[in-house]
């Protein structure tokens, strides 16, 4: 072996009687205080956190090293970046409405405004795409859909359809949504146009989620409370757990504090009540 390595039979015995160097033992302990911390952080760390925490401990190490000896010991980060999925295509060449409901969130009568928006749903099967439109006056959800595509008619017009089966349009509502192409299409457009009484369309300001806050909220808490950014069931068992989140708990049972802690049908018959 000493040989073929041109190597001389001393030198092999010198490196092999040789306590290891200094350098290698610092970077072995270096090693040990590394994979500690690895599995503190139950592997979510990479070398920049790792390099912090060593630091915090009163190690110094630079973020190259330590990246370097993480690669030497098969470790690295199991944190991703999320992936996200945009819903809002605003890059188009329809018409864009005025926003006509300026974050007048608070209304005294059903059918003053709705507001809609479109969010994204991982599931086992893909991506599922969940429509709402809500009655700012109760915030009951009126019309929804789920989809598996972005197209207006999968969307916005099939939760526009359930909506005006649920509650009566009147005269001069405002519906409110972002500047997506679902919303600023021909097909939806003259949906709204073609109904009477007539309706007044109001988009949000560009990059502006403030603007639709109220529906960003729902979504907000349908993916808090139910659980539903885990891709973890297929479609068909997702679409059964949205009909019971959105019509048996949300509208029907669940409290809002700017309802007086009534539910939106609590509040809607409350309403009626005293109209009668």
């Amino acid at each position: 072996m000493c040989s073929i390595l041109k190597v001389s039979r001393s030198g092999y015995y010198d490196w092999n009687r040789r306590k290891p160097s200094t350098r290698f033992r610092v970077n072995e302990n270096l090693k040990q205080q590394i994979c500690k911390i690895y599995v503190e952080s139950k592997k979510r760390y990479g070398s920049p956190k790792i390099t912090m925490e060593l630091r915090k401990q009163g190690v110094s190490a630079s973020r190259p090293r330590v990246a370097r000896l993480m690669q030497q010991c098969g470790i690295r980060s199991i944190v991703s970046k999320k992936y996200r999925v945009c819903t809002t295509d605003s890059n188009h060449g329809f018409m864009i409405a005025k926003n006509h409901l300026n974050r007048q969130f608070q209304v005294e009568r059903p059918s003053s405004a709705w507001v809609s928006d479109i969010s994204y749903i991982p599931t086992r099967a893909g991506w599922l795409y969940l429509t709402i439109i809500m009655d700012l006056f109760d915030r009951k959800i009126i019309g929804w859909s789920v989809s598996q595509n972005m197209e207006a008619i999968s969307t916005v017009i099939a939760a526009w359809r359930m909506a005006i089966k649920n509650r009566p349009v009147h005269p001069g509502l405002i519906f409110h949504s972002d500047r997506g192409v679902q919303y600023a299409c021909k097909e939806f457009v003259q949906e709204l146009k073609s109904f009477e009484p007539s309706i007044i369309q109001s988009m949000s300001r560009k990059a502006n989620c403030w603007d639709n806050a109220v529906a960003e909220s729902f979504f907000k808490i349908i993916k808090s409370e139910l659980n539903i950014c885990k891709p973890y069931k297929p479609h068909s068992q997702t679409k059964i757990d949205l009909f019971d989140f959105i019509e048996i708990w949300y509208n029907r049972k669940r409290s809002h504090s700017s309802l007086g802690y009534l539910s939106p049908s609590e509040y809607e018959k409350q309403h009626f009540l005293k109209t009668a």
